[in-house]
């Protein structure tokens, strides 16, 4: 029997662009023969008509799974979702707004036949805006130095994965998923094919600075504790620091001591230390807080609605 292939698209404001993005797919996979294959559309709380597009693909379409989210929970949580509904050997994940080429999915699945068990879409020209790329770059440091990526790996939305790689993430039950983290932690067999980007034809990114900001922190703070000891070793510097500052005031002050001791580098001190000593805490308090939520059994997502009429088989 021909393998199966899942196709998984978080969607939000993209009731202009998803059905362009199956038709897509559908060309694509016809000219692969030799795979069967299946799409399920999450939709996370788009405010637009995204479900209502949803809802007619699903209807002319028996081989597509509609998921309609109670709230906006983000891509990742959006895809942890769309994960629980695939029935395919193979999983691949592509956005929502057509600037992922669709038409190239032959690539990641001839990396899976090769032997890899995820496969990452990379881009020699990446079509984001200046603030999309700044963010990845961020983010491209942080999931080397946090969670132990490969400098020569590069991580996209557009991926492809085995089947065991997608049940092994749907074991992370908190509230807070971050699919890097998932994927990296799972394996190491992964490797990157070239891929056009496109340049976006409608709307803009869904990708605010705080939206980047609270996916940063749900990845190392869910799969790393190095800020922890990153705010350690930055907590023996200062004090170390300030031990050394104060040998060097006594000194002085014996040397010269017509010379006054400084009430604004004094000052300039207790505000350094004490910045230090808030940010280690509050990087603290972000690991105890989401504990405590987490201990709360908060949901990573909530279906308000499902439409799923494949044939299992």
């Amino acid at each position: 029997m021909k393998q199966l292939v899942s196709f998984v698209i978080p969607c939000y404001r993209s009731a202009q662009t998803i059905g362009g993005v199956v038709q897509e797919i559908r060309e694509a996979m016809s000219a692969l023969s030799q795979y069967r294959y299946e799409i399920v559309l999450v939709n996370d709380a788009s405010p637009d008509d995204t479900f209502e597009a949803i809802r007619a693909l699903c209807a002319e379409n028996r081989d597509i799974c509609g998921v309609n989210l109670a709230k906006n929970f983000g891509q990742h949580a959006a895809l942890m979702a769309g994960f629980r509904y695939v029935l395919g050997d193979i999983v691949v994940c592509l956005d929502d707004d057509g600037q992922t080429p669709a038409a190239e999915v032959g690539k990641l699945l001839d990396g899976i036949e090769a032997g890899s068990d995820v496969v990452y879409a990379k881009y020699a020209n990446k079509k984001h805006s200046g603030f999309r790329n700044f963010g990845s770059k961020i983010n491209e440091i942080m999931t080397r130095i946090m969670l132990g990526k490969p400098k020569e790996l590069y991580i996209s939305s557009y991926f492809a994965a085995k089947r065991f790689v997608v049940e092994e993430m749907l074991r992370y039950e908190n509230p807070y998923p971050y699919v890097i983290g998932l994927v990296l932690r799972t394996t190491k067999k992964i490797v990157n094919v070239e891929v056009t980007h496109r340049e976006r034809e409608v709307g803009v990114s869904g990708y605010t600075v705080g939206k980047l900001l609270e996916l940063w922190f749900n990845g190392f703070t869910a799969f790393s504790v190095k800020p922890l000891r990153i705010a350690t070793v930055i907590g023996i510097l200062s004090a170390c620091a300030g031990f050394a500052y104060g040998i060097f005031t006594v000194v002085k002050k014996f040397v010269n001591p017509d010379v006054p001791i400084g009430f604004s580098a004094l000052m300039a001190a207790i505000v350094f230390f004490c910045g230090l000593i808030l940010l280690m805490l509050g990087i603290i308090g972000e690991y105890i807080g989401r504990i405590y939520i987490s201990m709360n059994n908060s949901p990573q997502y909530v279906i308000r609605e499902c439409l799923d009429e494949r044939d299992a088989e």
